[in-house]
């Protein structure tokens, strides 16, 4: 037993570089203290058990110099494709001010977030119009002890959403005395900046201890018309596509039925089939500016020996923005020019065609959100079973407003003011601020999630077999949920155009019923046994069973491995949504065909395409599997690897938006796809939208292989440097026919190295983050790998005070040229896979009372 003991505190440095104490038995037989460690509900003597956990300590999120959690998590390998964060969130975006994790590329949908061990309320605002997650904008850096990353499917101890597996932030408690962190930090390039500051408290005492962490977080903007070649959506100078609209200032119009171009189009700007290019790209916002402010409580009371009473709350606000270039209109905004127009160079009515106010000013989204967690609980031991009943209220609410500065224009405004000879929409011209106030509006979208959760579980010894304690876990829960999504009723009355408006409204109740055993079938051989029961209001039922093992092979060498079935229930908004529209670029070539234009003429133009729920969804489901081997041939020294699998079915997507267009767009008299009126003598008219919908489309599967290795070299006078490498190789990533691995956006290869020297009063930390190649979207090139280093130094003066230094990026990379998607991807890079704000300088400064 003592040499199974010394083999899995080994094995636990393959996994975690800082985990908590955990107390052990005593020679004499002390009490043992047991701890509930994430991927189980058993609790346990050992910190390691059968399922692969990478953790991040606070002193390794510390080395990393990041205080935003977004920029934390994504430098890890096994954070992949479907991340999204407020980097270059526009107004077209329908999860502004938020930021995910999405584990494997599985999307931020099939991670489950969870703090200490529970679940939190939903963004109101889901992501890509329907996909529900955890805003991790609202979780602070400071409040974190560590990050466990679970990366196994988990549904069998956690239910729904842990198909890739779990993000579980532990938050810091058993604090005694007084922390103050202030930090300044700003780019060496583009006008960026970063401002942090935080308290944490704690005192203990004989009966409970209290914790409070207040934090702030603060950045600028970083505007795309700072970003030079990565500011502009023309990237034809530099290799790519030209993706700058079609909706021009000045634009096209249409005289007795012909489009005509604007005469003061440049010439540069005009095209062969008659639109007026604009660059919409400079406009935008790299990086909004964000301010974050909240506060953390813990508190713990013994009421005796074997009960003590918890409580946690958490209260979050943020305040962020979201920002595009000026409204783009079209020819279903219906606009129409009189003849008696003063500025009027034909004299006659004419219909205006692609056009887009940039006298208005560019679109601005204002956006709060506040976060709200409470957890009341109590637990206890009785006859050395351990139990623990809580109850916990969540809500989420957002709202996000624009007003008549931000350059909303309302269309039936805007008419009005041409009618009546007052805005004049021809030769690019800048109109008088009067007549601006005069066709701009303004807007409210208001969101809210609530969650209502009680749970109640034991774990205890159940029985023994052979002589060896069968340990036990079981419990039954019970949640309700909510969600609505509201947008100002202008979108809804077709005023307001060139922005994705989200409708939403549903709710759900949900219990489940859970059972987990430790079995040590040999002194050196651990069986994990798990299955649990959920059932839902909306979608039925679902049984989910998970089967595991940890062999100590020999006193070096350690085997584990899972198998398990996971699920995700539809999203709230996938089943609640009302019809919700996005922009998504097509080529209409069935409109060129029937005109007689030349493919070649026609352009890559966006198009409305309008989503509802269905009630008739259900639940995706997912089968995983993982196999590792662990040496540990000393404690100064260990590496891991393990190989996984992850299949998941019945994936809920959207109709695929060309598959859409193909089978329905054909036809003037579509009702799926709907045309406006044909102009002059064409004979098919423009997309005005297109109706769609979310279905169980599709399969996701994803293999590949992990790596993980520590090494601490010990210097005697010179102190200790520690070595470590997390690696994950992509083998396969497949959505239904297609094999994604080594494409846009799924990279084969990442990894994270890290180097800490620590030798007395001083510690330097050198990191490098590596992203391997894949091909651009259009599988033309490959866009090249990145290696990113970064570095800090701090050194503690007194027991009082430390200061730290940093650099990321020392090398001031940019990111690797690419040809993005022509949607979200339009400015010569992945933007959710490298960062563009370069070198960025920071400093730290830490007091302990």
């Amino acid at each position: 037993m003592k040499a199974q003991k010394w083999i899995l505190s080994s094995c636990a440095l393959a996994v975690a570089l800082a985990l908590p104490s955990v107390a052990v038995a005593a020679e004499d037989g002390a009490k043992v203290e047991r701890l509930e460690v994430t991927g189980s509900r058993i609790k346990r003597t050992d910190i390691e058990g059968p399922s692969p956990i990478q953790s991040i300590g606070k002193e390794d999120i510390a080395n990393m110099g990041f205080d935003n959690l977004q920029q934390l998590l994504e430098k890890m390998p096994a954070n992949g494709a479907g991340a999204f964060s407020t980097r270059g969130n526009s107004q077209d975006s329908t999860a502004n001010g938020s930021a995910s994790i999405s584990l494997r590329g599985l999307g931020p949908d099939a991670t489950l977030v969870l703090i200490n061990g529970r679940r939190v309320a939903i963004s109101s605002f889901a992501e890509g119009v329907s996909n529900s997650f955890v805003d991790i904008n609202n979780i602070p850096v400071s409040a974190i002890e560590r990050i466990d990353i679970l990366k196994d499917g988990a549904s069998a101890i956690y239910g729904s959403d842990a198909i890739a597996g779990v993000v579980n932030i532990v938050l810091k408690k058993d604090i005694e005395g007084i922390e103050v962190n202030l930090g300044y930090g700003s780019a060496t390039g583009p006008s960026y900046e970063e401002q942090t500051g935080s308290l944490v408290w704690g005192t203990k005492g004989e009966k409970g201890n209290a914790s409070i962490i207040l934090d702030y977080f603060k950045n600028s903007t970083l505007s795309a018309d700072e970003m030079g070649r990565f500011g502009t959506a023309n990237q034809e100078p530099y290799g790519g596509d030209d993706n700058r609209s079609s909706r021009g200032f000045p634009g096209y119009f249409y005289v007795d039925g012909v489009k005509t171009i604007d005469p003061d189009c440049p010439p540069e700007n005009a095209t062969g089939s008659g639109s007026c290019l604009f660059d919409y790209g400079p406009y935008n916002l790299t990086i909004p500016a964000a301010e974050r402010v909240g506060a953390i409580g813990q508190f713990e009371y013994f009421l005796n020996d074997d009960l003590t009473a918890f409580l946690e709350f958490a209260v979050q606000h943020n305040t962020s923005e979201a920002g595009g270039a000026a409204t783009p209109l079209d020819e279903s905004a219906g606009l129409t020019v009189p003849g008696t127009h003063p500025d009027n160079p034909w004299g006659k009515d004419i219909q205006i065609g692609r056009f887009r106010p940039v006298d208005a000013g560019a679109r601005r989204w204002d956006i709060e959100s506040d976060t709200m967690r409470l957890v009341a609980g109590l637990r206890g031991t009785v006859k050395d079973w351990d139990w623990e009943v809580s109850a916990q209220k969540g809500r989420q609410e957002q709202t996000q407003t624009g007003d008549r500065s931000q350059g909303w224009v309302r269309v039936d405004y805007l008419q009005r003011e041409i009618d009546a000879g007052r805005y004049n929409p021809f030769g690019g011209t800048y109109n008088s601020a009067d007549v601006i106030d005069d066709i701009t509006t303004s807007l409210v979208r208001q969101g809210v999630s609530h969650m209502t959760a009680y749970d109640a579980s034991i774990t205890g010894q159940a029985f023994t077999l052979a002589d060896r304690d069968v340990m036990m876990a079981a419990g039954l829960e019970y949640r309700e949920e909510d969600v609505s999504d509201v947008p100002d009723e202008q979108f809804q009355r077709g005023l307001i155009f060139g922005t994705e408006a989200v409708s939403a409204s549903a709710s759900r109740d949900q219990w489940a019923a859970y059972v987990e055993f430790s079995i040590p079938l040999a002194d050196n051989f651990e069986l994990q046994l798990a299955g649990r029961y959920d059932n839902y209001s909306d979608f039925g039922s679902t049984t989910n069973p998970k089967v595991a093992f940890q062999w100590g092979i020999t006193d070096e060498i350690t085997a584990r491995g899972s198998w398990a079935t996971g699920f995700r229930a539809p999203s709230l908004a996938q089943i609640g949504l009302g019809p919700s529209e996005e922009s998504l670029f097509l080529d209409d070539y069935y409109f060129c065909d029937a005109n007689g234009l030349d493919r070649s003429e026609c352009e890559n133009l966006d198009f409305g395409f309008v989503f509802s729920g269905n009630p008739e969804l259900e639940a995706e489901e997912s089968e995983s599997w993982n196999l590792g081997l662990i040496w540990a041939p000393s404690q100064s020294f260990d590496i891991g690897i393990d190989a996984f699998k992850i299949t998941q079915d019945n994936k809920i997507d959207k109709l695929e938006p060309q598959s859409v267009y193909d089978a329905n767009c054909g036809s003037q008299s579509s009702t799926i796809c709907q045309r406006l009126a044909p102009i002059g003598s064409d004979t098919m008219g423009t997309i005005d939208k297109v109706l769609s919908s979310f279905v169980n489309l599709s399969s996701q599967e994803v293999q590949g292989l992990d790596l993980s290795s520590h090494y601490t070299l010990g210097m005697d006078s010179y102190g200790d440097v520690k070595f470590g490498l997390e690696y994950s190789y992509l083998h396969n990533f497949e959505k239904g026919d297609v094999d994604w691995t080594g494409k846009y956006r799924y990279p084969e290869h990442r990894w994270l190295a890290t180097t800490n020297w620590v030798m007395d009063d001083f510690a330097a930390n050198l990191n490098l983050t590596y992203i391997g190649e894949f091909d651009d979207y259009n599988e033309t090139r490959t866009v090249d790998a990145q290696l990113l280093v970064d570095m800090s130094a701090s050194y503690r003066f007194s027991e009082t005070f430390k200061w730290t230094v940093g650099v990321n990026n020392v090398l001031d990379e940019e990111p690797p040229f690419a040809i993005g998607d022509g949607d979200g991807d339009l400015y010569g890079y992945v933007m959710a896979t490298h960062n563009p704000m370069g070198r960025y300088l920071y400093t730290k400064v830490t007091l302990n009372f």
